[in-house]
């Protein structure tokens, strides 16, 4: 697992609950924010945004990996991802979807920081690996 420093991962979750504020969810009324490191130093956020057919609908990790891979990023280090229903306080910790691991998968690897937020003291720190074992990456392609 990559050595965050203590004030990194707090800037991180300080963004993702920042990015939460923006989700649109009429129809769960569970807000998700996202805040993605990319290896050179730069964040990228992510909201969940809702649709009345359920399909459509994005998690915010997703949002904040294709809002930086539109931009030219294709290295990652960490993302912290914070969650709770509408106008309540984090009780739990909020996990990526296996769709956002998968995709996070491409791009960070196994290797891929993954901050799960209560507040700025109470997380759980983990990698990509631990909560994707035996993921498919680029790699599986390759003969």
């Amino acid at each position: 697992m990559a050595a965050l420093t203590d004030q990194t991962v707090r800037e991180l979750i300080q963004k993702a609950f920042a990015a939460r504020r923006f989700a649109y969810t009429p129809y769960s009324h569970f807000q998700v924010g996202a805040a993605l490191l990319t290896q050179d130093g730069r964040v990228y956020t992510g909201c969940n945004i809702e649709n009345a057919s359920y399909t459509p609908t994005v998690c915010a990790e997703r949002t904040a990996l294709f809002k930086a891979v539109s931009e030219g990023e294709r290295r990652f280090s960490a993302i912290a991802i914070v969650g709770s229903r509408e106008g309540e306080r984090n009780r739990l910790i909020t996990s990526p979807c296996g769709v956002c691991r998968q995709a996070l998968f491409e791009f960070g690897g196994p290797d891929l920081v993954v901050i799960l937020a209560k507040s700025e003291e109470d997380y759980l720190q983990t990698t990509l690996g631990e909560l994707l074992p035996y993921g498919f990456g680029p790699a599986n392609l390759n003969d």
